[in-house]
């Protein structure tokens, strides 16, 4: 195959997988997000509260969680819905070349929209360094990304992904606020780099910012990679 035709062919495997990913329901999880976050940052002009780069963390937090919701929770339900999970699970390693393809295509696209968002907020709010901004939004996305991909695989239906997923964020965001001792601890999911504690040395602070991006990411990988193993199973699926 020559190069022109490889670049042709790869060309539009992504665009397809693109109209699958992000077609239905992703353009309103988009505006829903975008709304969300302008809400937060007229309340917070509203109630002139104090603006630095922690509480534009918090700002993008849930709009950031919010657009990784949909393509990944209703993906495989999605391509169940199409009538083209058959035809993709006769794809040898398929769990790769297809899903492995599409996360990250999910995760650039989301990780534009972040920058797009963070430069909103500079222009409005506080100058943030955006590229940091949004890199630091990605650990949790990637996080909670792939432990929703991890549960889609089990129950196959998005609806059920979408209840396991909301109880625990919300467990999560609970048990963390209510445990003062893991508020600062890189246990914390929710820990957030820019806000730094009065009373703990700014290196201490750096260790545990480092700690904190390794724990999401071994998480991350370890969410994705059962995934994948459950996709192994075919009979469940088709």
């Amino acid at each position: 195959m020559s190069l022109k035709k490889y670049i042709d062919l790869t060309t539009r495997m992504v665009r397809y997988n693109l109209k699958i990913i992000f077609a239905g329901k992703f353009f309103w999880f988009l505006l829903a997000a975008f709304l969300f976050f302008a809400f937060f940052m007229f309340q917070q002009a509203w109630n002139r509260a104090e603006i630095n780069e922690g509480s534009i963390y918090n700002l993008l937090l849930f709009p950031c969680l919010l657009l990784i919701f949909y393509p990944v929770v209703f993906g495989i339900q999605n391509d169940e819905d199409n009538r083209i999970l058959e035809i993709i699970f006769g794809i040898p390693n398929y769990r790769y070349k297809v899903w492995g393809v599409r996360m990250l295509m999910i995760y650039v696209a989301n990780y534009l929209i972040l920058l797009l968002f963070a430069y909103v907020a500079r222009l409005m709010l506080y100058p943030v360094n955006i590229a940091e901004m949004a890199f630091q939004l990605l650990f949790p996305m990637l996080f909670f990304g792939n432990m929703a991909f991890l549960f889609s695989t089990i129950t196959r239906s998005g609806n059920g992904t979408a209840v396991i997923m909301i109880v625990f964020g919300l467990a999560f965001f609970i048990f963390m606020n209510a445990n003062r001792q893991l508020a600062h601890s890189y246990w914390n999911i929710f820990l957030n780099p820019f806000s730094i504690p009065s009373n703990i040395h700014p290196m201490i602070w750096q260790n545990t910012i480092l700690k904190s991006r390794l724990f999401l990411l071994i998480g991350a990988i370890v969410w994705l990679l059962i995934g994948f193993l459950n996709l192994q199973k075919r009979e469940k699926f088709v």
